[in-house]
């Protein structure tokens, strides 16, 4: 009797500790996502209006069109494939689109897409982390689709950086754990 409590309370207490791991891994995502998200619409604020058509070289995404490709990527990673949402299709797709749309409107557009991922990872089930799908015919977990949505974030806000410099504009101060 006393081995078969002594199992069960360690069975108890490892998964107690795996189930605080992953509620501590979303807690970190989302602060990374908030802290992400004020430095970029920082960054968006930064850049004229009239150079949000600026494009690094031909074959670059323009300040806007990366702006707003982190706006679908958000949306796509955090409500399709966390979330279970229909993903949108980026060649139709006019949301995340800079097409007749002002700067103010594409920062509301990215500060909205923030909010609804954040909303998502508050309320995501940390059991479904270790989850698998198909990402672009690779198997990957719900936490690297965490990672990699943060990770890409990075890479086009980036782009955007270099942009800003290439217009004579320092960039805003980085800010850490974003």
């Amino acid at each position: 009797m006393k081995k078969t409590i002594l199992l069960f309370s360690f069975i108890l207490c490892t998964t107690k500790t795996l189930v605080a791991q992953q509620d501590q891994f979303l807690e970190n995502s989302i602060e990374r996502l908030e802290n992400s998200r004020k430095y970029l619409l920082l960054v968006a604020e930064m850049m004229p209006e009239e150079k949000y058509g600026y494009k690094a070289t031909a074959e670059s995404l323009s300040f806007s069109e990366n702006l707003m490709h982190i706006g679908f990527a958000l949306d796509w990673h955090s409500q399709s494939l966390l979330g279970g949402r229909e993903a949108r299709v980026y060649q139709t797709d006019t949301i995340f689109k800079p097409a007749h749309k002002t700067k103010a409107e594409m920062m509301a557009r990215i500060d909205q897409t923030f909010t609804e991922a954040i909303a998502l990872l508050k309320d995501f089930d940390p059991k479904a982390l270790d989850d698998h799908l198909d990402y672009f015919g690779l198997d990957r977990s719900k936490r690297q689709i965490c990672m990699l949505l943060a990770d890409h974030i990075t890479h086009h806000r980036g782009q955007m950086l270099v942009a800003m410099r290439l217009n004579g504009l320092t960039p805003p101060r980085y800010v850490l754990y974003q």
